[in-house]
């Protein structure tokens, strides 16, 4: 079988899955399962054998016109390179161990095979993207993970969270679609195709007419889609879905969508050095306000939204540098170790009863009753702080190597000034990431209580899939770089991806003081606990929780209670925040400002408009009704039957006549 055959493969055996599941579900729901997880993993198995057999060698490409459709026309095209294949890797491992996950933990829910379905739909999609290489074919999966997206968020329809969150997310992304489309237009327009390669050539040959402005309409899409300020605050409420949607949406899909368009379109965006200076800008507010929000953060599930937000930044901030291959080798480490976190944030939710970490902080066995989420997390964490030797540190170190580059004017087409911007938020944001990390494990895992209510031990393939993900989150930051095993510069653009001596030593001192002053702070504030230490703790079986995640994980059915614990004053993103925590707690209150800039506004022209509609032009509407029918009724009247009446009125019509004539003579 050939290798273009293999890839096709790979994104049409999880949506067949999908399809066959829809229409099995109700009438054979024994399938369901078998079709969630044996055409991920056969999918996953595939990309695995395409990632082999192209290796580090030349692209291969194969297109099939679609239709003809005037001048510029659309091709089912396949374009497989080093990017493409690993990313579709990690695409593929995240999307079975989701699967695999979900077996457990939703294998009560009646709605679980169309959940199934939905994660199976959303992968293909993901897979679509990756291995496309045509604009046209490629915005066909783009759109499809924002429908996906919708429907998984809002899994919990029941609850007005989960209803606001989906919509919200829709909203949002489909704001940035809008001139991300209108982009996508404008560049096959200038560069005369939608096939990415002729585009590529376009742009390195300086063949586009308005570079600028199509690179700035493409990075709203982008920051949509990969949540980069100023349309990121949909990702931090999208966690009201299952805990498997957000690893899914946070380590492989959605949210690397936008940064992996802009790496295979780089020449694009070098094109013009004003698009890399608001990418960059985009990417240094994007890392430092979401790594404060993070400190401040009650929700774990939100603690590590937020966390994504950042990592997402970093790598746009390698792409503002132009270097791509840093920016995609933080993707595919992020991804193992985001997928871990979120993933071991399930098993600790069904452990705790609840989502709140301050809850979780007057429960002081919550380690003991899942090591198995604590050890893993815990490596995930480390990861995610960028500390030796774990993969975050490799991949972080990648974009910090590429900023300093830049910044010394060394990067073709980039200002200096650019690399300044990336290399100084990067570096700010490492001292956050490390602290936002170090407090999500000291508030979940070293609680100060009594024992909890013990809900029992986790399925053992959630904690099996754990293990799995801890593989990649160890090892995979120093096996990509060794040349005899893997060599991952080779794969990519043959860029030099190994740390610096300067950039590790500045990221992992800052990461320590990070560390470190956290944990005084945890350590401090313990003392200054004033309500006792299980009073957070209410186990009633009759109220209703607010969260969706602090229902049993097998039936999400109320067995704990609501738990939404008081304020903790031993919290150390409390104490080290100081007056800023309410207003990172919020999200800098960016939610009430678009809600006053754009929502109180749409809603007033909606409710003027219904005033006009109803008030106004419903008024004519029924007057020109009503006109007609108060007219045939005199008339109606006037028609009596009596003929005298009849000759009475025409001789009385015909003397006002003659008078009338008689008065004009």
């Amino acid at each position: 079988m050939t290798l273009t055959t293999l890839a096709a493969l790979v994104p049409l055996l999880p949506f067949l899955g999908a399809a066959a599941g829809l229409l099995l579900g109700r009438r054979a729901p024994g399938f369901v399962r078998p079709l969630a997880v044996l055409p991920t993993v056969a999918a996953f198995a595939l990309a695995a054998v395409v990632a082999v057999r192209q290796g580090s060698g030349a692209p291969t490409d194969a297109a099939t016109r679609l239709t003809p459709t005037g001048s510029i026309p659309i091709d089912v095209a396949l374009h497989l390179d080093g990017f493409a294949v690993l990313i579709a890797v990690l695409v593929g491992l995240v999307a079975t161990c989701v699967q695999l996950y979900s077996t457990a933990y939703l294998r009560d829910d009646p709605r679980y095979p169309s959940y199934a379905a939905l994660v199976s739909l959303f992968t293909a999609a993901m897979f679509l993207v990756v291995y496309s290489g045509d604009l046209m074919v490629l915005l066909v999966g783009w759109e499809i993970m924002g429908i996906c997206s919708y429907f998984l968020v809002g899994h919990y329809w029941e609850t007005e969270v989960a209803r606001a969150a989906s919509m919200k997310a829709f909203l949002v992304t489909k704001l940035g679609d809008v001139p991300f489309i209108i982009g996508v237009f404008a560049l096959a327009t200038d560069a005369g195709t939608f096939r990415i390669n002729g585009i590529l050539t376009a742009a390195t040959h300086g063949e586009l007419q308005h570079p600028t402005l199509i690179a700035l309409l493409l990075l709203a899409g982008v920051a949509g889609k990969s949540a980069q300020f100023p349309l990121h605050t949909w990702l931090p409420d999208a966690m009201a879905g299952p805990t498997p949607v957000s690893a899914l949406i946070h380590a492989a899909t959605m949210v690397a969508a936008g940064i992996y368009f802009v790496a295979r379109l780089l020449p694009v965006f070098t094109s013009s050095a004003a698009a890399l200076a608001v990418l960059a800008v985009m990417a240094a507010v994007t890392m430092i306000g979401s790594g404060l929000a993070a400190l401040a953060q009650d929700d774990i599930k939100r603690v590590l939204a937020y966390s994504t937000i950042g990592q997402l930044g970093y790598m746009a901030g390698a792409l503002a540098v132009g270097d791509r291959s840093a920016a995609v080798f933080h993707l595919l480490s992020h991804g193992a170790f985001k997928a871990l976190l979120f993933l071991g944030a399930g098993v600790v939710i069904h452990a705790a009863g609840t989502n709140s970490l301050a809850a979780m902080s007057r429960m002081g066995d919550l380690g003991k009753r899942a090591p198995d989420a604590m050890w893993t997390m815990g490596i995930a964490l480390a990861a995610l702080a960028a500390l030796p030797p774990f993969s975050g540190f490799f991949s972080k170190e990648s974009v910090l190597r590429a900023a300093e580059h830049a910044s010394g004017g060394h990067a073709a087409g980039v200002p200096s000034a650019v690399g300044w911007i990336v290399l100084a938020a990067g570096l700010i944001t490492a001292v956050l990431t490390a602290g936002y990390a170090t407090r999500l494990f000291l508030l979940a895992f070293r609680g100060r209580g009594p024992v909890s209510a013990d809900h029992g031990r986790e399925p053992a393939v959630m904690n099996t899939v754990l293990w799995v993900l801890a593989v990649p989150s160890v090892a995979f930051g120093m096996i990509a770089l060794v040349p005899k095993v893997f060599d991952l510069p080779k794969w990519f653009d043959g860029t030099e991806l190994t740390p610096t001596l300067l950039t590790s030593v500045l990221s992992v001192g800052l990461a320590l003081v990070g560390i470190l002053v956290t944990y005084g702070a945890w350590t401090a504030g313990a003392a200054r606990r004033t309500a006792p230490l299980g009073a957070a703790v209410v186990p009633s079986a009759e109220t209703e929780p607010a969260l969706v995640e602090e229902a049993a994980i097998a039936t999400h059915k109320l067995v704990f209670g609501d738990i939404a614990a008081a304020d903790d004053p031993a919290d150390p993103g409390r104490l080290l925040l100081g007056p800023l925590h309410r207003h990172a707690a919020s999200g800098f209150h960016l939610d009430a400002l678009y809600t006053a800039l754009f929502v109180r506004p749409v809603l007033a022209a909606a409710s003027l408009v219904h005033f006009l509609d109803r008030e106004v032009v419903e008024t004519y509407v029924r007057g020109a009704g009503a006109a007609p029918r108060l007219l045939g009724a005199a008339v109606r009247r006037a028609q009596t039957g009596n003929v005298q009446t009849y000759l009475s009125a025409l001789l009385a019509g015909a003397v006002v006549l003659a008078v009338l004539v008689a008065v004009g003579a």
